[in-house]
Order: structure tokens, then sequence, then C-alpha cells
């Protein structure tokens, strides 16, 4: 059977999400960005003005400043964006539940039957572009096709707020004159190995031999000669059957370099706060916590430490990370930053062998309670409104509402 393929991108999604609290902002040039005061000074996104001024994601707050001078920076709310998300996919599943997320802000949908209550792939496309829209005030681009790599190029094909249907009749007019790197999993280091074979367009890569590009290659050779024919084959998964969660982590650069224990209690303290938390709210617990420690020369060492029982509780969590740290770091050494993640997941209702200790100790109960009595009142009253005495201002750069990013 014909598969009839979607693939929708949110066009400038964190930018987008950010102007919703800015709309005096919606005409300028705007990009989100870290802290420069804090050293997290790089463009993460932007909008279709500050675009115009060949700003470009992961460049310098000062490059981009340059080449625009009355760009308006934001800072990054990632919890908005997860939030942004979940709605934009839930809406997705209004049409089908063959919804496979590829990343925070693009999904690939698989329409195939539910044409007869929806209409074509591209009236369904329509349909979506116009209530993520109307109910969340974002737009997005959405590929067409009967596969899901011509769909993803699809999306990328007419943006903002378009939708390009790239079919079995049209897709060599429409794709093949374009330079291979524009080709889905072609990066500049392929691109010029095969621009240094002749291989220029997608047409040219199509038309290649497929053993000369698997000598060239590798599997990568064979891979991306069948995507450029149209030969993708792979399925869009169901929305319930996504890969779970493995690991949920969180992670700084500072303001200024940690110098000894006391630093580096705030520092944890606030990271393991912000890891629980997910954990609770995802439902889950972790066997394990990992530390990745970068110094000022950004060397990295990571260490990491198994639990004796699975724990979504920042106390528990702050404790092994501290412990990692002071057998594995030496505490006159600066660091420059740390990031913390809870390893080896799994379901909080899962059973539980507990010791006899475990069974006898109800600190831990209380110690839950308190945690998720704390997610409540952030909940209502937002991130700022409780949080741990020794992280009030610090000047490390931890903030609590920005710190609460993924």
């Amino acid at each position: 059977m014909d598969r009839t393929i979607l693939h929708c991108d949110m066009d400038g999604f964190y930018a987008s999400v950010e102007l919703l609290d800015h709309p005096e902002l919606k005409d300028s040039p705007v990009a989100v960005c870290g802290n420069p005061e804090n050293r997290h000074g790089i463009i993460l996104a932007k909008n279709a003005r500050a675009k115009k001024y060949g700003i470009t994601t992961a460049e310098t707050v000062w490059q981009a400043k340059k080449k625009c001078p009355d760009l308006r920076l934001l800072p990054p709310h990632h919890y908005k964006y997860k939030e942004f998300s979940l709605k934009i996919n839930d809406i997705y599943q209004r049409f089908t539940d063959m919804v496979e997320p590829f990343s925070i802000d693009e999904s690939w949908l698989d329409v195939s039957a539910s044409l007869k209550l929806f209409g074509t792939g591209k009236e369904i496309a329509d349909m979506l572009r116009e209530t993520v829209k109307t109910e969340l005030g974002l737009t997005l681009s959405v590929g067409v096709s009967f596969n899901k790599i011509f769909a993803k190029m699809g999306s990328d094909y007419n943006k903002p707020d378009g939708t390009t249907v790239i079919s079995c009749d049209n897709y060599k007019d429409i794709l093949w004159p374009m330079n291979v790197r524009k080709m889905f999993f072609v990066g500049e280091a392929t691109a010029d190995k095969l621009n240094k074979t002749g291989i220029k367009t997608i047409g040219d890569l199509a038309r290649s031999d497929r053993t000369l590009l698997t000598a060239l290659l590798g599997k990568q050779g064979g891979m991306l000669y069948e995507y450029a024919n149209g030969l993708d084959s792979s399925p869009v998964c169901r929305y319930s059957e996504r890969e779970k969660i493995k690991s949920v982590g969180n992670g700084t650069t500072f303001r200024r370099n940690l110098q000894g224990m006391d630093d580096i209690k705030v520092a944890v303290t606030a990271l393991s706060d912000t890891v629980a938390s997910r954990l609770r709210k995802y439902q889950m617990k972790a066997f394990g916590v990992k530390v990745d420690i970068k110094d000022p020369e950004f060397k990295i060492i990571s260490r990491q430490k198994q639990l004796s029982a699975p724990t979504n509780l920042a106390e528990e969590i702050c404790r092994a990370a501290i412990e990692i740290i002071s057998s594995s770091w030496r505490l006159r050494d600066p660091i420059r930053m740390l990031t913390i993640t809870a390893i080896n997941l799994c379901d909080e209702n899962e059973s539980e062998q507990l010791s006899l200790f475990d069974l006898a100790d109800n600190s831990r109960e209380e110690s839950e309670k308190v945690e998720r009595t704390i997610d409540n009142i952030r909940a209502k009253f937002g991130d700022k409104a409780i949080t741990f005495g020794r992280v009030i201002n610090n000047d490390i750069g931890i903030d609590m509402d920005d710190n609460r990013t993924e």
C-alpha cells in the first residue's frame, strides 16, 4: 500500500515560544541565547527577521550583534519548549497514532490510514498548520511524501508556514537539482568526499554507481543512494512505542569557576533538585548517578555510582554526586562546568526489593512527601517560589528558573 508520510517541523521553535511572552518584539530581529555573563553566550535559536541578517545557530552573541546591532536577546526556558512539544504532539495524535518525534520540534506522521477521515496528505498538513497556529500561536512547515526522508526534506523546502508535497511524480524535479549537501544525512565532510568524485547534486548521487558509493563511504554510501532514489521504507513508529527515556540530566557552565566544597555543594544542590523533579515528572527512578566535571582548560572527567535502591529524591542524588566528586576530584582544583545525570532508570511503580532497613526507615517516605510538595508549590507559583537556602543569592550563576532547563 502506498504510504502518506508527513514531517512536521516547527518554525524557529525556541524563538517563537519566547515571543509569545514578548509580542512587542514580533517585528524585531530576535535570538534566544545563553547569558554571556555566565559564559553561555551562544545563539541557540533565531526568528525569521534575525535570519535575514545572516545570524546562525551556535555562533557567539558578539558575532551575531556585529551582524545585527539591533538584535534583541532573550534567555532560554527549555521547560517551556518541552511543554509546547507535548501539546504539539497531542494535536498530531488527533489525526493519527502513528507519530514519531524526531526532536523536540520535529515529528513524522503516517496518515495513510487517516485519508478517508481527513482528506489528502496536503489537506491534513494544512489542517495541522492551522490548528497549531490557532491553538498555540505557533507556525510549522510540513513536508508530505511517500517516505520519511523526502517528507523531512519537504518540510525544509518552503519555510516558514508552508506545505510542500514531494510525490513519486515530482521528486526528481524538486530534489535532484539541489546541492548534494542538502541531502538528509549528508554533512560537510561527506559532501566534500562526494564533490571530489564529481557528485555535486542529489541527482548526481541518485545516478551514481551504488558499489562505488559504498567503496567511498561504506554503508552510508548505499544508504544515501537509496535515499536519493526514494527507496526509503523505514516505518513511522507509534507515539506510544517511542523509545523510553534512558537518562535524565542537567548541567551548567558557571559564572565563575567553582572553588572548594562550599561552591560545589551549592551547584550540586541546584542541579540535583532539577534532575529529581524531572524524574518525578516522568514517573521514573534512577539506580545510578553520573557526574561530568569540566575544568577551565575544557578537560572533562566522567564518573558514576550505582545506588543501593532506585531514587527520584534530590537529597539522595545530591549525596551521591558529592561522594563522586569528593572521591574523584581534587577539591582545590577549579571547576568550570558540572553535569549531573540520573542513569539506569526504571518506572517508579515497578516493584523494588527493599532491605529490612529500608522497610523500617520512614525517613525516605517523608522526604518524598516533602519533595512532591515542593513540586506542587512550584507548579502553582513558579519555579522560584521555593528553593534550598544554600542556593539563594549565590554568585556562581545558578538561577533556579533558568536552571530548570533541559
